[in-house]
């Protein structure tokens, strides 16, 4: 077993409260447990940090229907350093005694941390108004839509504006708890945690990478649906928004503006984001070089293919690849 013992002098423990709730997710309130809960020492055997769990009873049920007994009260919240809100599955149900008692750490300037869905916790109480935050990409636009004041970047693994970090989906916990220990206490001692957790201290890109965000589905009745279906099979060729135009028999003009009316969309952009999809297919499922992909996806060159791939989905097309590879391409390669 790997020694837990941080080459540290004597240090006081970095004092940490998560709060619990009814349908509180087990997966985050584990993480942080893992992570915050003193087996990692300084040199003297000193916790690097000191846990509480608390919340406004004895008691709360857990989203696999468990029941847990929650052995501190939230005066806990009145001295730690930090405080992590995990999520829970009736955010909307929250205790008001918890909200309350996030604002005063807040206004005291503790460091709040909400793990996935954790941030409508933080939402609700106000905490995250005028502020950018994330959460799991699928429930990114809920979050925006609720919460106006509320900044959402549904591309990254976590935020971290100081003394207020949020963390995307379940997995994204660890990063952003990994991301906390470094911050506190180095990379070597984040690594060595890391590493007893064998998982990465960093990992490549954002969540982007992993949203499902498929386009419009046009139907035969659509006035656009044959001259995408003729798109999608020559995405590989120089096709243009006038050649788009051409084959619906209308102007330049005129067609950008009924598919955008009816795709949500603007021709260009539809036709990038195909593309890019294509170029995800054939990463995952060949192992044909970076410039035939971008060539076969229509996107011409290896750098072209890294700025879109870049801008879309905040990784490159060899980290994609790797993360996202499937087994008939790993067993060819």
């Amino acid at each position: 077993m790997q020694d837990k013992t941080a080459n540290l002098p004597g240090i006081a423990p970095h004092r940490v409260a998560v709060v619990v709730y009814d349908r509180v997710a087990l997966m985050e309130l584990g993480v942080a447990c893992d992570i915050f809960g003193g087996e990692f020492t300084a040199a003297d055997g000193t916790p690097l940090y000191r846990l509480a769990v608390c919340g406004t009873g004895p008691s709360v049920s857990t989203d696999a229907g468990l029941a847990i007994e929650v052995p501190h009260r939230l005066g806990e919240l009145e001295t730690a350093q930090t405080v992590i809100v995990p999520p829970t599955g009736r955010p909307g149900q929250v205790p008001a005694a918890v909200l309350g008692a996030l604002r005063q750490a807040r206004a005291r300037n503790a460091r709040l941390i909400s793990l996935c869905t954790g941030a409508f916790v933080l939402a609700e109480a106000g905490i995250l108004d005028g502020h950018t935050a994330t959460t799991h990409w699928a429930e990114c636009a809920e979050l925006a839509r609720r919460y106006p004041r509320v900044t959402v970047d549904p591309g990254v693994l976590y935020t971290d504006e100081t003394g207020l970090l949020t963390s995307a989906g379940s997995a994204a916990s660890l990063d952003l708890c990994l991301h906390v220990v470094q911050l506190d206490y180095g990379t070597e001692i984040a690594t060595q945690i890391a590493r007893d957790l064998v998982v990465p201290l960093h990992r490549q890109g954002g969540q982007a990478q992993y949203i499902d965000t498929p386009l419009p589905e046009l139907d035969s009745t659509s006035l656009f649906a044959d001259t995408v279906s003729w798109l999608q099979a020559h995405l590989d060729q120089a096709v243009t928004v006038s050649d788009l135009a051409a084959r619906a028999a209308m102007s330049p003009r005129t067609f950008a503006r009924r598919f955008l009316a009816s795709t949500g969309t603007t021709p260009y952009q539809w036709i990038l984001r195909e593309r890019i999809r294509l170029a995800q297919r054939l990463l995952e499922t060949s192992d044909l070089p970076i410039d035939s992909v971008a060539a076969r996806s229509g996107l011409c060159t290896a750098s072209n293919l890294r700025k879109h791939f870049g801008r879309a989905l905040r990784t490159t097309p060899q980290a994609y690849r790797r993360t996202f590879r499937s087994s008939r391409g790993q067993s060819a390669a």
